[in-house]
């Protein structure tokens, strides 16, 4: 049995991981050096970013001939 394909290509797949490590620790030291709550977005991006790596690692694990419900 062969393993689905994801959705997102090797190299959007690499470019989504370097996002997610800029924007992970770009907010804490954002948040210590700038006064106000702007690092929450920072961290928002992050978890947006995860979300679609993790989407994608399912999308990846599922079997190629298994359909969607």
């Amino acid at each position: 049995m062969s393993q689905g394909s994801g959705i997102l290509s090797t190299r959007q797949r690499r470019l989504a991981w370097l996002g997610f490590l800029l924007a992970a620790l770009q907010a804490p030291l954002s948040a210590k050096l700038v006064a106000d709550e702007s690092w929450l977005f920072s961290l928002c991006v992050a978890l947006m970013v995860a979300t679609v790596i993790i989407a994608d690692d399912a999308a990846r694990r599922r079997p190629a001939d298994a359909t969607s419900d």
